[in-house]
C-alpha cells in the first residue's frame, strides 16, 4: 500500500484501514475486558466476601492483573492515533476516571480509587496532544525502545526507587512523596492508598510505547480485520462495561451468596 513521502498513509486509505482494524483491535481489547472481568471477581471474592484464596495474593495472580493493565495501556496508546476526536475523548475518559474516585469516596471509601487506569488513560490522551508533533520528530523504532526502557527503568517510582519489579537501580528523594498531587505523578505520600493506582510515571510511557507501535504497524491488507461478535462488541463499548462492571459483578455474588448461604453479605 503506498505511502507519502513522510511515511503515513494516505487520508483516504489510512482511514480505511482504520476501520478494519478496529475490530481486530476491539477483538483484543474485549480479550482484555473478559479477563478483567474474572479478575475484578476474583478480587470480589477475596477482599469482599473473605474467600480464602492464596493462589490470588501471590505472583501469578500479580502476572495475571499485570496482562491485564499492560494491555489496555498498550492498545490506548496504540489506538490514540486513529482517534478523530482526541481532546473530547481524552476528556469523556478522565471524567469517567474522577467519577469512579467520587462514587467510591462517597460510598466506598475503604475501596477508595484514587488515579484509577481511567484517569491515567484519560491524562495520557490529553498531555500527547501537545507532545505529539515533537513526539513525531523521533525515528518511530528510537521512540518505541526510547518509551519502554524509561517504562522499565521507572517502573518501581511508586516504591520510591528507580527500578523494575523490585530491582532497585536508584533511590528517589523522599521530598518528592509529598501529596495527592505528587501522587497523580507518581510519588504517593506516606499512607497513600488507593485500590486502582496507575500515576503517569511509570504508566505514560507504556502508552507512549503503545504510540509508537502504531507508527510501526505493517502494511497489512485491510480485509484482514479479527472478529469475534460477543468479544468484539465488548471491546467496542469498553468504556461503558469498565464503569459499571464492578456494581454488577458485585450484585451477581451478593445474590449467589445468598442463594447458597440463605444470608446477606
Amino acid at each position: 500500500m503506498p505511502r507519502t513521502q513522510d511515511g503515513h498513509l494516505p487520508p483516504v486509505q489510512r482511514h480505511g484501514l482504520g476501520i478494519r482494524r478496529y475490530e481486530t483491535l476491539d477483538t483484543a481489547r474485549g480479550c482484555a475486558l473478559l479477563s478483567m472481568l474474572l479478575y475484578h471477581a476474583a478480587w470480589d471474592l477475596v477482599y469482599m466476601f473473605g474467600v480464602n484464596w492464596p493462589w490470588y495474593r501471590g505472583f501469578a495472580a500479580h502476572v495475571w492483573q499485570q496482562s491485564i493493565c499492560w494491555t489496555f495501556i498498550l492498545l490506548s496508546g496504540y489506538c490514540w492515533s486513529l482517534g478523530r476526536h482526541r481532546l473530547r475523548r481524552g476528556l469523556t475518559v478522565f471524567l469517567s476516571g474522577a467519577l469512579v474516585t467520587a462514587v467510591t469516596w462517597a460510598l466506598l471509601p475503604e475501596n477508595l480509587v484514587f488515579c484509577g487506569v481511567l484517569t491515567l488513560l484519560g491524562a495520557s490522551s490529553l498531555l500527547l496532544i501537545p507532545l505529539a508533533p515533537a513526539l513525531e520528530r523521533l525515528p518511530p523504532r528510537a521512540g518505541l525502545a526510547g518509551s519502554f526502557l524509561l517504562f522499565l527503568v521507572t517502573r518501581d517510582v511508586n516504591a520510591g526507587f528507580l527500578g523494575f519489579e523490585g530491582l532497585r537501580l536508584a533511590a528517589l528523594p523522599p521530598g518528592l512523596y509529598r501529596d495527592h498531587l505528587t501522587a497523580l505523578l507518581g510519588f504517593p505520600p506516606a499512607g497513600f492508598f488507593s485500590t486502582d493506582y496507575f500515576s503517569l510515571l511509570p504508566w505514560f510511557f507504556l502508552f507512549l510505547t503503545g504510540y509508537y507501535l502504531f507508527r510501526l504497524r505493517p502494511q497489512e491488507d485491510p480485509r484482514e480485520g479479527r472478529r469475534v461478535p460477543l468479544v468484539t462488541a465488548m471491546g467496542r463499548h469498553s468504556l461503558l462495561i469498565y464503569l459499571l462492571h464492578q456494581p454488577v459483578i458485585y450484585a451477581l455474588l451478593t445474590a449467589g451468596h445468598f442463594l447458597l448461604t440463605g444470608a446477606t453479605v
